[in-house]
């Protein structure tokens, strides 16, 4: 069905008219730039792209800007200029857009849109056959790379180099990322926080120094070093997290005799981080004193130790079988 679908759509979009404008500006001298507006006959939409060049080629060579310097088509490609996002909208203002050739061989109506910017690059054309060999002979280079090279593990860099070394210069930061809801930052500079992933990965450095391949294994208070930090780890360095008890040791604190009214109090504050309303809580506790002997509305009540120890126990009780 998917097939049939872009088939239809290939269909439609032939009989449809498609426009292209072709722009000359590969040239220092402003006054040889040229642009072209092309209405496209139905069989050039399904043909070579090298139509749209030879075109605008004779055109051209035909005008005056052409009899001061012809151009020769073979030495001239065509390329569309594309967004890092692939969309060829508002390419012409962004600076971040790159020109992408176009093959010879490749049909008109798949690699470029309807009214498309075409630009008419220096430089011989290239087929289909030679920009995929290309892309192989890049993809084993990176391979080969990949496997006699090693990364630098100091955080934030983005060196490779070969083993055994020799190291090269490395500006680096001292600690892991933070990424913490949409925040991403370097926790040993929360100054400079990004919200997108390649505005964190241009965050600079702050120390200097050389790559290593050795791994630093020890973090802050000897623990194991985090490779990136969350928020949790955020809260526990400002002092905000509370360890909590398994429900064996929240009896045995009972049992022993401890306070239950701060005990309660935490476990009322704790259930409320996790979602669970206070007056929720405040209802499942009195309903347990008042099943003990208390009204639990009364004030001597919530003063009654015994009652307290009580409820915290069956409470604690109730929780362990949940689990």
């Amino acid at each position: 069905c998917v097939v049939l679908v872009q088939h239809c759509n290939t269909l439609l979009s032939i009989q449809q008219t498609m426009k292209v404008f072709l722009h000359y500006i590969d040239n220092e001298d402003a006054d040889l730039h040229k642009t072209l507006k092309i209405t496209l006959p139905k069989s050039w939409k399904n043909g070579p792209t090298s139509k749209l060049l030879h075109q605008f080629v004779e055109s051209y060579n035909a005008s005056e800007k052409g009899s001061k310097s012809p151009l020769d088509v073979l030495d001239l490609h065509l390329a569309t200029r594309r967004n890092e996002n692939g969309s060829n909208e508002g390419n012409a203002a962004d600076e971040n857009s790159t020109f992408t050739p176009l093959a010879s061989d490749a049909i008109t109506i798949e690699v470029i849109d309807d009214r498309e910017d075409v630009y008419i690059c220096h430089g011989p054309s290239r087929s289909l056959e030679d920009i995929e060999q290309e892309q192989r002979e890049e993809r084993e280079r990176k391979k080969a790379e990949l496997a006699n090279t090693v990364a630098c593990v100091h955080f934030g860099c983005k060196n490779r180099f070969p083993r055994g070394g020799p190291y090269p210069p490395c500006i680096y930061h001292a600690a892991p990322p933070v990424f913490h809801e949409t925040a991403k930052f370097w926790s040993c500079c929360p100054q400079k926080k990004a919200y997108d992933w390649e505005d964190f990965q241009n965050i600079k450095g702050c120390l200097t120094g050389r790559c290593t391949e050795v791994k630093d294994e020890e973090g802050p208070n000897g623990a194991k070093q985090k490779q990136f930090l969350g928020g949790c780890d955020l809260r526990e360095a400002a002092g905000e997290a509370q360890k909590l008890k398994t429900i064996d040791d929240f009896n045995a604190a009972q049992a022993s005799g401890s306070d239950a009214a701060p005990v309660l109090e935490r476990l009322r504050s704790v259930f409320a981080e996790i979602g669970v309303e206070n007056e929720l809580f405040d209802q499942v506790v009195d309903g347990i004193k008042k099943k003990l002997g208390g009204d639990g509305d009364d004030e001597d009540d919530t003063k009654s130790e015994d009652i307290l120890a009580a409820t915290a126990e069956d409470l604690g009780n109730e929780l362990k079988k949940a689990m």
